[in-house]
């Protein structure tokens, strides 16, 4: 077994993939829309998905917005360098909320992102 993907629900299609591909780095793998049940797929990630866990963007028609919940806590992605990462997140108009850092009570450097419609995006620094 294995994670296939995440689906989160979005209230703007080309606002999100902008997002995840222009801010986050990541390709639209494949797309659908199906006019008659009302609702729109956006596939994006960082490679192949039969090899590789990826994102699943829903639009629902006429719905701009969903409350997030309190249950729901984020989206975890390794990333080389968390200060560079950053950098090039902030420079590309995305909002970074917590800067990189030790995270508590340990040393493993971390920073959260956060997309258009308010999901946490945590970066995890892999390089030492």
């Amino acid at each position: 077994m294995r994670i296939l993907h995440t689906m989160l629900r979005v209230g703007d299609m080309q606002r999100s993939i902008d997002f995840y591909t222009k801010v986050m780095g990541m390709q639209v793998l494949r797309t659908t829309d199906r006019p008659e049940q009302k609702y729109s797929l956006a596939f994006v990630g960082y490679g192949d998905e039969h090899e590789h866990a990826v994102l699943e963007l829903t639009y629902n028609y006429g719905v701009d917005s969903y409350d997030l919940g309190t249950a729901y806590g984020h989206i975890a992605i390794a990333v080389d360098d968390a200060y560079a990462a950053c950098e090039k997140i902030r420079a590309a108009g995305g909002s970074v909320t917590r800067e990189p850092g030790p995270v508590k009570g340990g040393t493993t450097v971390i920073a959260f992102v956060t997309d258009p419609d308010g999901y946490k995006i945590e970066l995890i620094q892999t390089r030492r």
